[in-house]
C-alpha cells in the first residue's frame, strides 16, 4: 500500500472511562463500521476542524490550544452521553485504516462523573466491565492492554 502524503494523518482520540467501583465503560462497535466491526472498544472519535475553528484562538496566539481534549469530551458525550472528569494522557498509537489512511490515536483515561448511557449509531451495546470481564470480551487488539495500564495506574495512585 502506497501512502501518498506521508505527513497527513487522521487524528483520533479514545478515553478509558472508569467508575468509582473499579469498572470500565466499553462499547460494542456497530456491524456497519469499516474498521473493527462488532468488536468491543472504548469511546472516542476523530478530531475535526469544527472542534476549533469556530472558537476563539487561545492566549491571543494564532493557534488553538486544547482542541484534542475538547474533541474527546465532545465524542464521549455524543457516543455514550456521559460527562467525564479531567482526561489524563495514557499513550499514542498509529495504524493504517482499511481505507489506507494513516491514523494517529491519542488515548486518555478519565473518571466517570455523570450521565445515563445512551449510545449513538456507531455502537450496539455497552457494559461496565471489571478488568477480568474485559479480558473475556472480543476487544479491538490492544484495548485490553490499555485498560490494564489504567487499572495499574489507578491501583498505584491509591497506594
Amino acid at each position: 500500500m502506497e501512502i501518498q502524503d506521508k505527513e497527513l494523518h487522521r487524528v483520533a482520540t479514545t478515553c478509558i472511562i472508569y467508575s468509582d467501583d473499579g469498572k470500565y465503560l466499553v462499547t460494542k462497535r456497530s456491524p456497519h463500521k469499516k474498521a473493527f466491526p462488532n468488536k468491543w472498544t472504548v469511546p472516542g472519535g476523530g478530531l475535526s476542524t469544527d472542534d476549533y475553528v469556530h472558537t476563539p484562538k487561545s492566549y491571543g496566539a494564532p493557534q488553538w490550544y486544547g482542541s484534542l481534549e475538547s474533541a474527546l469530551i465532545r465524542e464521549v458525550k455524543e457516543e455514550v452521553n456521559v460527562e467525564i472528569g479531567k482526561p489524563k494522557y495514557l499513550l499514542d498509537l498509529t495504524f493504517i485504516s482499511p481505507a489506507g489512511v494513516p491514523c494517529l490515536v491519542i488515548s486518555y483515561y478519565a473518571p466517570y462523573l455523570s450521565g445515563e448511557i445512551k449510545l449513538d449509531e456507531d455502537a450496539v451495546d455497552y457494559k461496565w466491565a471489571t478488568l477480568a470481564e474485559a479480558k473475556e470480551l472480543d476487544l479491538i487488539p490492544g484495548i485490553y492492554e490499555e485498560v490494564e495500564m489504567v487499572d495499574a495506574l489507578r491501583m498505584h495512585s491509591r497506594a
